[in-house]
């Protein structure tokens, strides 16, 4: 198997940390956004909506969308499950995982996206162009925010998002914060201590450096 990804791309940070999470060898082919290698005539042939990540299966098998190249190495490698095991953990991680990415991760990637100058005319990740709407970098600091709030609330009651256990809900989560970070200036704020406490005991696990 190989996972095309980018270093400095968010999803493809996702997959990589599920990846050394279950201790798997997939070799990973880089993808330069920098120099847009994602539209070229390549990698269209790996994935036609130009997007990172891709996994390609050893019978040539292309799997895009990072929520299902996630669950499918869950289902696929058993070691460590990291989206539950019965249809009950299943079900809680898969929601608390969604609502990451919905209120979170899509949140950061939506600001991020409409204000960055280099990515004028690229607002929609994907094959086809989409101006930058301005006003929605302010609707989504908002919802950054709230997203901040409730996970806070969250994390309040139990050590991990989705329960008692590190999941997938916690990768997508991580990720999301550290985007907001590094990338929208929306650092953890004081009044949020249940999201440092986690923040600083997930980020501490090797597979967050993947």
């Amino acid at each position: 198997m190989k996972l095309y990804h980018a270093s400095g791309s968010p999803n493809s940070r996702r997959v990589r940390i599920l990846i050394a999470e279950k201790g798997l060898d997939i070799e990973l082919v880089p993808v330069d956004l920098g120099t847009r290698e994602q539209f070229s005539d390549a990698y269209r042939a790996v994935n036609p909506r130009a997007v990172v990540p891709t996994l390609v299966l050893d019978d040539g098998t292309a799997i895009g969308e990072t929520p299902v190249i996630m669950r499918y190495l869950d289902d696929a490698f058993e070691q460590v499950p990291l989206f539950g095991m019965t249809a009950e953990e299943k079900a809680v991680v898969a929601m608390w995982e969604r609502r990451a990415e919905i209120e979170g991760f899509a949140a950061v990637m939506e600001g991020v996206r409409n204000a960055a100058a280099g990515l004028k005319g690229r607002a929609v990740s994907g094959p086809h162009g989409y101006e930058q709407i301005p006003e929605l970098v302010e609707r989504s600091k908002r919802r950054v925010a709230n997203f901040y709030d409730d996970l806070d609330a969250r994390l309040s009651s139990v050590p991990f998002v989705a329960g008692e256990h590190y999941t997938a809900a916690d990768i997508t989560a991580l990720v999301a914060v550290d985007f907001a970070i590094r990338a929208f200036a929306m650092p953890i704020v004081d009044q949020h201590a249940a999201i440092r406490r986690w923040y600083e005991r997930v980020s501490v696990r090797p597979s967050a450096m993947a």
